[in-house]
């Protein structure tokens, strides 16, 4: 699949879309970004503290330590 960007003249924009949704392009709406949405998108996201990331310092330690037995 591809995207292209084209602009269309006000006049000639409901015939272009006719004729290429009649070829089986899809036709994405340049919606504006709603900026209040995204920042209660973007409030939800977690933050780590160092604490919350030791476990994986002290994980990949032992794991490396870690050594196979031999047959």
């Amino acid at each position: 699949m591809e995207t292209l960007i084209i602009n269309i003249p006000e006049k000639k924009s409901t015939l272009v879309k006719q004729i290429l949704k009649g070829l089986g392009v899809t036709i994405q709406d340049a919606g504006k970004t709603n900026l209040s949405a995204y920042k209660q998108k973007i409030a939800k996201v977690s933050t780590w503290t160092n604490d919350d990331l030791k476990i994986f310092e002290e994980s990949k330690t032992a794991f490396d330590s870690f050594k196979p037995q031999q047959w």
